[in-house]
């Protein structure tokens, strides 16, 4: 690397560390992720009174891992098991304690980041079926009949997913799984074509249409519990800043989510409106520690 390139990545560093009087919030690049930072953001700014700055639809895990970690922004959502896998390159694990504590001390030790108390819902895989098949957990769904079961491309190949799951619970597929694209699994299930899909567990979907989600009884699954990562030098700048978010930590279930999923993908609602009537509506009020 020439002189002027490494004058140039040092210059970016101290910017991106430099103290600011603002508070910078991100999201990764889908709809729960962009309402999530935008809750957290006017969070802060009705609770804390900070001027935030809002750095939403970043792009991937990675890019927004490398966005607070490097300081370019303050915090942003992340789920436990994303950062297990994607981010500490560790095998998934089905104990969410564990998995929770250990990307919360690998966070802290390697890159200063904290972990705060998780939002109450968990993004992970969910098997789904029409509320008709009067069928509650996937170990019913193995003593039932035969499915014609519905996934994503991904799922087929993902270590948690297809063949785990089969193994699992022993359930009996009618012929070989459809593989089609996520956007089309409810209507697939809708119209027929399959009897069970592979499917994640805040899809704005599920609050409207008449389906069930089956209780994961053997654990399958690995968590995915969404978290605030915050760094731990803003938090030191703003010492009330923690308890602002864990306001917030239990407060949102997986209903809860896939409602507010719903009313930005299914209604076409704006974000910051969504998210600001959420605020309002939580039960207990919201006042700074």
């Amino acid at each position: 690397m020439d002189r002027k390139a490494i004058i140039a990545c040092l210059s970016l560093s101290l910017a991106a560390c430099a103290p600011r009087n603002e508070i910078v919030v991100g999201s990764k690049n889908f709809t729960e992720q962009v309402l999530l930072g935008e809750i957290l953001a006017q969070q802060i700014e009705r609770q804390l009174g900070a001027r935030v700055v809002r750095k939403l639809d970043l792009g991937g895990t990675l890019l927004a891992h490398e966005a607070v970690a490097g300081g370019s922004i303050d915090l942003y959502p992340e789920y436990t098991g994303t950062a297990l896998t994607t981010i500490l390159k560790q095998p998934p694990s089905n104990d969410p304690q564990a998995v929770l504590g250990a990307v919360r001390k690998t966070y802290q030790e390697k890159w200063q980041l904290a972990w705060l108390d998780p939002l109450g819902f968990n993004n992970t895989f969910a098997m789904i079926v029409r509320r008709e098949e009067n069928t509650a957990s996937l170990s019913e769904a193995a003593r039932a009949h035969p499915w014609r079961m519905g996934v994503g491309y991904e799922f087929q190949q993902r270590p948690d997913g297809l063949d785990g799951l089969l193994k699992t619970y022993q359930l009996r597929l009618t012929g070989d799984p459809v593989t089609m694209d996520l956007g089309l699994l409810y209507s697939a299930l809708q119209s027929r074509r399959v009897d069970m899909i592979a499917a994640n567990s805040t899809d704005g979907l599920i609050s409207v249409m008449n389906v069930s989600v089956l209780n994961d009884d053997r654990h399958y699954f690995p968590p995915y519990q969404c978290a605030i990562v915050a760094r731990e030098a803003t938090m030191a700048r703003y010492p009330k800043l923690r308890g602002v978010l864990e306001q917030l930590s239990g407060r949102i279930s997986d209903a809860a989510m896939r409602k507010l999923n719903y009313e930005v993908d299914g209604k076409h609602r704006p974000v910051a409106q969504v998210a600001e009537e959420f605020l309002k509506a939580l039960a207990a009020p919201l006042t700074a520690p």
